[in-house]
């Protein structure tokens, strides 16, 4: 019998984001038989605990340090040079990098980066080991140089790429990016059956979630827009649930920004144009399924044409039609799966949610297509296997 692959996956969020959460699925359902995985993660969190409870190996390592282009010139500096910056943060964890270089020459047959922001690690590593590498590409990168410099270097140092939907492939060669080998592998999805949050399923309204911490490219502050144009219809009956922290960066433009400066919050812009009546503001769930059983629908206005990450996916597992912004419509589709716009236009959102609030069958009916979806797309075995195969076929060149 075939010895296991032995394959060390390096995680950045530790359960707290999507990708780790991702990664996990993967691990979990992937063939024991074929794979011994170890896990390290960045973050000390609850994926930690979960990995421990499957026998997999799976430790902390804090001085793991990433780094990924960000949309503006000035930024991409200032996150590289500064004395809090990935250049410090770097040349910080020396320790580690060596001590990484030496157990994967001694211990493993592959190594998994999963994240693209972990390039600069697998740069350096690249040139002290022999394993194979293999790498997740989980976000859509903004166009710029820095964007175009990171998606050379990973096609220099990654033998095999996982893309987790056919955007992030095309985006990635936009960008100068030319993998040697690589597959779309959808994220894992496994629908969750948890007991609703009891103050939220108390509530009669139509009641649309938002699981996802605030950022500027995530949208959120455009469903002020939309509570505004649902109190113009004098439509009370919409809650939006906002799941996840939400403070406001000082930088934001126009009214964010200044109350960002004054260290508000986005329920803090609700209250300043008094909409706070259409919200419900959580601050961070450690159980974000337990909000979506309690809601009928989830919301994710994005700037970043992304329909498609993990917080959509779940509530799509969950039954729940989903509204966003984008041109994909491979998993939230108009009248099918939910409600897609391109672009994001307020009023029309808000008479499709207040067309929604009335018809409850169409509702369910869109949430049972969207569950359906998901459950084909996002198969854990299959899903696993492909990851599997990739992990196989990885090859350093000669």
């Amino acid at each position: 019998m075939t010895a296991p692959l032995r394959v060390l996956c390096l995680d950045i969020e530790g359960g707290f984001g999507g990708s780790s959460r991702s990664l996990y699925e993967s691990v979990r359902h992937m063939d024991k038989t074929q794979a011994a995985v170890e896990v390290w993660c960045r973050k000390d969190g609850p994926v930690v605990a979960r990995y421990t409870a499957l026998g997999i190996p799976c430790r902390v390592e804090p001085a793991m340090a990433h780094w990924s282009a960000l949309p503006r010139f000035s930024r991409n500096l200032l996150s590289l040079l500064s004395l809090s910056g990935y250049a410090r943060r770097h040349a910080r964890s020396r320790t580690f990098r060596h001590r990484l270089a030496r157990e994967v020459n001694a211990r493993f047959d592959r190594v998994h980066f999963n994240h693209e922001a972990l390039f600069g690690l697998a740069a350096w590593l690249r040139r002290r080991t022999r394993a194979p590498f293999t790498l997740h590409v989980r976000t859509n990168l903004w166009p710029s140089l820095f964007a175009r410099w990171q998606a050379r270097a990973l096609s220099r140092d990654i033998d095999a790429f996982a893309f987790i939907t056919a955007n992030e492939e095309a985006t990635f060669r936009r960008h100068g990016g030319r993998p040697r080998a690589g597959a779309v592998i959808h994220n894992i999805v496994t629908p969750p059956d948890p007991a609703p949050l009891p103050e939220l399923a108390a509530d009669a309204r139509f009641k649309i979630a938002c699981v996802s911490a605030y950022s500027w490219t995530r949208g959120l502050d455009r469903l002020l827009d939309v509570a505004d144009e649902l109190e113009r219809m004098d439509r009370h009956d919409v809650l939006f649930v906002m799941a996840g922290r939400m403070t406001l960066s000082r930088s934001l433009p126009g009214r964010l920004g200044e109350i960002g400066r004054r260290g508000g919050t986005l329920a803090d812009a609700a209250q300043a144009r008094g909409l706070a009546a259409h919200f419900r503001f959580l601050g961070h769930v450690t159980e974000p399924e337990r909000v979506l059983a309690a809601c009928d629908a989830l919301a994710k206005p994005t700037r970043e044409d992304n329909p498609w990450g993990r917080d959509i996916l779940e509530a799509m597992a969950m039954g729940l039609p989903v509204l966003s912004v984008g041109t994909d419509a491979t998993f939230v589709e108009t009248g099918v799966t939910g409600v897609l716009q391109s672009p994001f236009d307020a009023v029309a959102l808000a008479g499709d949610i207040a067309r929604l609030a009335e018809d409850r069958d169409r509702v369910r009916r869109m949430g049972g297509a969207a569950r359906a979806r998901v459950a084909a797309l996002c198969d854990g075995i299959g899903r696993a296997r492909d990851l599997l195969d990739l992990w196989r076929g990885a090859a350093r060149p000669e």
